[in-house]
């Protein structure tokens, strides 16, 4: 089994910064892509950020210049450093990671159990 665990979430005013972790234990061998998802009342999950085992990122365009998402491999954790943030950023952060128990075999999603992130006007 793997187990993911969010933190860093919480109240921010708009305009200030929140860092976001996620960190990955279990069955794990290796992790592919990590990735980072919003979901606001009402609307759909949202691909925020996400980065390949090699590093390569990707950013929705609503975020770029003002997110990044990294990761540490040693430590099975991906981040999000989230500056700049408005009020139409709140949401519930998901991060997902893909990763398998052996050297061998299908990559498998895991999420985690979501981190509220409010940013008042």
């Amino acid at each position: 089994q793997v187990q993911l665990v969010e933190s860093g979430g919480g109240l921010v005013q708009a305009g200030g910064s929140l860092r976001l972790s996620c960190a990955a234990s279990g069955s794990i061998f290796s992790v592919n892509d990590m990735g980072w998802y919003r979901q606001a009342p009402g609307k759909q999950r949202e691909l925020v950020a996400s980065i390949s085992s090699g590093g390569s990122t990707q950013y929705t365009d609503s975020v770029k210049g003002r997110f990044t998402i990294s990761r540490d491999n040693a430590k099975r954790t991906v981040y999000l450093q989230m500056n700049s943030l408005k009020p139409e950023e709140t949401a519930v952060y998901y991060c997902k990671i893909s990763c398998r128990p052996r050297s061998y075999g299908a990559y498998r999603d895991y999420w985690g159990q979501g981190t509220q992130v409010t940013v008042s006007s």
